[in-house]
């Protein structure tokens, strides 16, 4: 609780997240950019963002951005990438691998529609149904 900014150590209990989940996706996904490089990634896991995205992860309600979390978490706690990949930007992708990762965005991105779509239709658990008489 120490590493994270003193701003973020003392919040009011009213404090509220921010209710717009493209912005919290794209929030997360800025950080995602910051942890490009070796200096990056080391001031990202200073500040306690760990922390921070573990809490937002067990809290998110929607799925694209609970896998924007799980992706910049990997990131954080993965290991350091060898000597010359510094800058995640600037690697070098083989095409087979890059049209593997781009089949399993895809894969990925269709279960999240699918689980989206799941939501949507399923009946709110809150609501009275009408029984048959």
């Amino acid at each position: 609780m120490e590493r994270l900014p003193v701003d973020l150590q003392y919040l009011p209990p009213d404090k509220q997240r921010e209710p717009d989940a493209d912005i919290r996706k794209m929030l997360v996904e800025a950080i995602m950019l910051l942890t490009a490089t070796a200096p990056g990634r080391q001031q990202v896991r200073d500040q306690g963002a760990y922390l921070i995205l573990r809490e937002l992860h067990s809290w998110e309600p929607e799925p694209d951005v609970r896998t924007a979390c799980e992706k910049l978490i990997q990131v954080l706690i993965g290991d350091e990438p060898e000597r010359g990949m510094e800058n995640l930007l600037e690697v070098q992708v083989p095409e087979d691998v890059e049209q593997q990762l781009q089949q399993l965005d895809c894969r990925e991105q269709e279960q999240l529609e699918r689980e989206q779509l799941e939501r949507e239709l399923a009946p709110e658990p809150w609501v009275e149904r009408a029984t048959p008489t």
